[in-house]
């Protein structure tokens, strides 16, 4: 037992880390309630129809949510190490533990994890979140005030714009331009679900092509990153460095997919048009059918005294009817 147990008195003992992302929750929230509101109808959708009707919207809410999602997620990037590492400022404790950095397209997040995770009476379970909106030095300073642990002051330091690594200015442009284009995909994946209930179903699979591009485009701006030099991340005697992760290939299979979907309308489109508009709900109206009778129509000889009246054919008593 030393003075204090380890804990400096001008370290505040309550905490307030980063455990979830409040508008990624809402938004999963906000598109299971519109899954929930949309499959409910599915029990008044007859015979074959009904599985179609719950495979598309399944599918387009998937896509939607994912669009979205990735603006929030924060393991597009991320480096994992294990390793003994001084614990705090002032002291020579080094503790065994996880380090995990995830990065994201509006910040990053830090974790820390003892092996075990209590050591030296204290229970050594961090994650926090360091956000680039504006800058990140005041939030570095406040976890300087904190007395968060060396690890992750280390690592929160590597993104400050006075650091020599220049991490902030790739990942924050690159993040920028990423979510950008996630939010134009979007846009075009909301068109073409209008596109997909209107007569005009090739210009509904050209709008998937054009989601699955833009999809492509927010990767390319993100990969940008891994073009410049990388700087390493050095804690104790082991080092790492960040890798593609998670959201970064759930983006690859969405704009896969969207691509499948978009190719497949148009090519359907015009091999089988008819069988399309009625899987769609788009039939040919009834007024363009020419097969409907109308019934049999009359003349008026009153009105018709002196006028050559010459045979007419159906068609054409009919549009005089």
């Amino acid at each position: 037992m030393t003075l204090f147990d380890d804990i400096y008195p001008f370290y505040p003992l309550q905490r307030s880390s980063f455990l979830f992302s409040g508008r990624l929750i809402t938004t999963i929230l906000v598109f299971l309630l519109l899954a929930a509101s949309l499959l409910i109808i599915l029990p008044g959708i007859r015979g074959k129809s009904r599985l179609f009707w719950m495979i598309r919207i399944v599918t387009s809410l998937f896509i939607g949510a994912v669009l979205v999602a990735l603006n929030f997620t924060d393991d597009w990037a991320e480096a994992r190490m294990t390793t003994n590492a001084t614990y705090k400022s002032f002291s020579d404790a080094v503790v065994n533990a996880d380090i995990g950095l995830h990065i994201g397209l509006y910040g990053i997040n830090v974790t820390l994890k003892g092996n075990p995770i209590v050591q030296f009476n204290e229970t050594i379970d961090y994650n926090e979140m360091f956000s680039w909106h504006d800058t990140i030095e005041e939030e570095y300073e406040e976890a300087l005030e904190k007395g968060l642990p060396n690890p992750i002051l280390y690592i929160a330091e590597k993104f400050t714009i006075s650091n020599p690594c220049g991490l902030i200015f790739q990942y924050r442009y690159s993040g920028r331009y990423a979510s950008a284009t996630l939010w134009t995909a979007f846009c075009c994946w909301i068109l073409a679900n209008i596109l997909f209930s209107m007569p005009v179903i090739l210009y509904a699979g050209y709008m998937m092509m054009a989601t699955a591009a833009f999809i492509f485009f927010a990767m390319a701006s993100f990969s940008t990153i891994m073009n410049a030099p990388q700087c390493v991340f050095s804690i104790g005697s082991d080092s790492f460095e960040a890798q593609y992760s998670h959201s970064f290939w759930l983006a690859l299979a969405t704009g896969l997919l969207c691509t499948i979907i978009g190719v497949l309308v148009t090519m359907l489109h015009f091999l089988i048009p008819e069988k399309m508009k009625e899987a769609f709900s788009v039939g040919v109206d009834s007024y363009e059918d020419e097969d409907v009778s109308y019934g049999e129509g009359y003349l008026n000889a009153v009105f018709l005294d002196g006028v050559t009246i010459s045979p007419l054919s159906s068609k054409v008593r009919e549009e005089h009817i």
